[in-house]
């Protein structure tokens, strides 16, 4: 049919559903138990929210179906493709996924400044709780360090040398 014959507010734009966190293609999903239960908890939510959706308006609740579906099949996808580490299974003494790292800084910006991160899956990183995807620059350059070693690594426009201080699993 041509679109001459259809009302102009018979036409709906496609919803705008928000990507997930970046996970570069062939990049294993690795996921902390508690990762995985907040992903676990986000679908039981966005479920509970579709089931409950309380919108009069057939366009406008046509529209948030749509936009919550998105989010669901985003979600489900990551689910599928997770892969859980168990902080129990990695070795103590080296910067491995799921490690909480104690550091400070030897140069630059954060000489002497004691940090702590923990190094987590993509979905659950939040700079606000100092937990850092295993993908980020930081964490690389912790990844495979053990206590007293330094990593080096580009932050805040200049190198940055860090000792490492202290690791612990959950």
């Amino acid at each position: 049919m041509s679109r001459g014959f259809v009302k102009e507010e018979d036409q709906e734009e496609a919803p705008f559903i928000p990507p997930r966190a970046s996970l570069p293609t062939g990049v294993t999903n690795y996921v902390t138990p508690t990762g995985h239960k907040q992903l676990l908890d986000e679908r039981e939510m966005l479920e509970n929210d579709r089931k409950n959706l309380d919108i009069s308006s057939e366009k406008e609740r046509r529209h948030a179906i749509a936009v919550l579906d998105g989010k669901l099949n985003l979600l489900n996808e990551r689910l599928a493709s997770a892969r859980i580490l168990q902080s129990k299974d990695q070795p103590e003494n080296e910067v491995r996924f799921g490690a909480t790292v104690t550091f400070k800084g030897l140069s630059g910006p954060l000489k002497a400044k004691e940090q702590v991160f923990s190094i987590v899956g993509v979905d659950e990183a939040d700079i606000k709780q100092r937990k850092i995807a295993f993908l980020a620059p930081l964490a690389r350059a912790l990844t495979g360090k053990k206590v007293g070693e330094t990593a080096r690594v580009q932050m805040g426009g200049a190198m940055q040398e860090l000792e490492i201080i202290n690791i612990r699993y959950e």
